[in-house]
């Protein structure tokens, strides 16, 4: 199946669609339909309320979350703070640049279709894959400053402070910034308003060039495969460590106390543990399908056709890696007391003064 002919069928689904469109067809065609296509149909559905909702919740979610990092005592160390912070601020960039500039134009395209005369794409697309790749690294960053200050007490006083921190999240940004620039010389300026892995128009050279595959499978190896990769031995290795010192701590409190009470101590490295997994298995699972179908589309297009993947894992994969925009920040800060402790207060403050003029108008 060559190009024009792929992008055809596609084009059949995606043509003056809207939301009674698809309700309609799903519900009449139901019967006849194969079981990808009504999972596709489902999600297609599903993003005119998911994608709004999703923005709606993502942007206070991380507004808020910076705000409390930034101006409020949390309990946590300035090097996290640091960390956590430049994250949160990514991930209100991805939403900006991808969910509300990229997904919703696309789902609301009779609302959008002026996008398609301005001819910004490529710059769009800079942006957003920095943005992106900013919010997979800083993770990382971020994984392997708690990897150094659980397994390296010698170098956690150099390397977890606030100004290597600053460093770090600086270079990442710049090197990202720099990654991603040949994203402008390989779109063009128009939008295309289809859900597919490139959302801007490209020439049948670039689909079919050996030069820009190669670029593009590079990209796909930073980000996300390699993250994948340094977060899955970071946390194995971390895991390993806070394993080992809790039995040799387990048999010196049996040795001098002769019973094994309570110990705080472990009970926070088990903690420790359940959050590496949860945070391990989050970014794995919101990203992985993403980065296996755009890096099966790429090799489709160059005649490794032995297995078909249908457009509705695209379409989940998308879905999937958009709602990582906030769970990360979720899963490191949310689950601190004294985080939690303001995040209410600030949630108070905010309800009392909305509530105030609602009040003065009755």
């Amino acid at each position: 199946m060559d190009q024009n002919r792929r992008t055809t069928v596609w084009n059949v689904t995606r043509m003056d669609r809207d939301l009674s469109w698809d309700v309609w067809t799903l519900s009449t065609d139901y019967d006849w339909m194969s079981l990808s296509r009504r999972i596709l149909y489902a999600l297609l559905i599903m993003q005119y309320f998911y994608y709004p909702i999703l923005a709606f919740i993502g942007i206070p979610v991380n507004v808020v979350t910076i705000y409390i990092l930034l101006y409020k005592n949390c309990g946590l160390s300035p090097c996290v703070r640091r960390y956590l912070g430049a994250m949160a601020v990514v991930d209100l960039l991805v939403i900006i640049l991808d969910l509300i500039l990229r997904h919703i134009p696309i789902v609301y395209e009779e609302q959008f279709v002026f996008l398609k005369s301005i001819g910004v794409c490529n710059i769009h697309a800079v942006l957003l894959y920095a943005a992106t790749d900013c919010s997979v690294w800083f993770t990382v960053t971020f994984t392997f400053d708690r990897f150094v200050a659980i397994c390296w007490q010698k170098l956690k006083s150099k390397y977890c402070s606030e100004k290597t921190a600053a460093v770090v999240l600086g270079t990442v940004t710049v090197l990202s910034c720099l990654k991603n620039i040949f994203w402008y010389f390989m779109f063009s300026g128009r939008y295309r308003l289809l859900n597919e892995p490139w959302f801007c128009n490209v020439t049948d050279g670039v689909y079919f060039s050996r030069v820009w595959a190669t670029i593009e499978f590079l990209h796909y190896i930073l980000t996300p495969a390699l993250p994948f990769l340094l977060i899955l031995l970071l946390n194995i290795f971390t895991v390993r460590h806070i394993l080992v010192t809790s039995r040799a701590r387990r048999r010196l409190r049996a040795h001098t106390n002769g019973d094994l009470q309570c110990d705080t101590e472990l009970q926070n490295r088990k903690k420790s543990i359940i959050l590496l997994f949860v945070i391990s298995a989050n970014f794995i699972l919101l990203w992985s399908i993403l980065m296996v179908f755009s890096t099966w589309n790429r090799m489709y297009y160059f005649g490794y056709q032995s297995v078909y993947l249908h457009w509705f894992v695209l379409e989940l994969g998308f879905m999937l890696q958009l709602l990582s925009c906030f769970t990360n920040t979720v899963i490191y800060a949310v689950t601190q007391t004294k985080f939690r402790k303001q995040l209410k207060n600030v949630l108070k403050y905010a309800f009392i003064q909305i509530n105030q003029p609602i009040k003065f108008t009755n």
